[in-house]
C-alpha cells in the first residue's frame, strides 16, 4: 500500500503552507515538506517526474526506455514519488499508468514562492 504524505496547515489558496518568503514553516511542515524534496532529490526521480509532467500521463511500461531502467527500478522509484504525494497511478490490467498529482504541484509552487 502507498502511503501519501500530506504536508500540515492549509492556507487560505489550499496550499499547505505559506510561501517560505512569507514566514517561517513550523517544524512538522519543514520535516514532512523535506520528504518531499528528498523524494525529488535523486535524478532518476526527478527525471521521471519530469516525463510525467511533460506528458500528462505514462505507463511503467513506456518508462523504461527515456529512464534506461528496469522496470523493478521503475517501480521502486514510481512508489517512492506517490508516497511523498507526487504522483498517482491508476492500474489497468497489468500495468500502471502515472500522472502527477496537479495539486501537490501547484502546492510545491506555492511553498517554494512561484504562484
Amino acid at each position: 500500500m502507498v502511503r501519501t504524505v500530506t504536508l500540515g496547515t492549509t492556507t487560505s489558496t489550499g496550499a499547505c503552507c505559506a510561501p517560505l518568503t512569507d514566514e517561517p514553516m513550523t517544524t512538522a511542515d519543514a520535516q514532512e515538506f523535506a520528504g518531499v524534496l528528498a523524494a525529488l532529490a535523486d535524478p532518476i526521480r526527478l527525471r521521471l517526474f519530469s516525463l510525467l509532467a511533460a506528458a500528462g500521463e505514462l505507463c511503467s511500461c513506456d518508462l523504461e526506455g527515456p529512464l534506461e531502467r528496469s522496470q523493478p527500478t521503475i517501480s521502486h522509484h514510481t512508489k517512492i514519488l506517490a508516497e511523498a504525494g507526487l504522483i498517482r497511478g491508476t492500474k489497468r490490467g497489468k500495468w500502471m499508468y502515472w500522472s502527477v498529482d496537479e495539486n501537490r504541484l501547484t502546492s510545491l509552487r506555492h511553498v517554494l514562492g512561484e504562484e
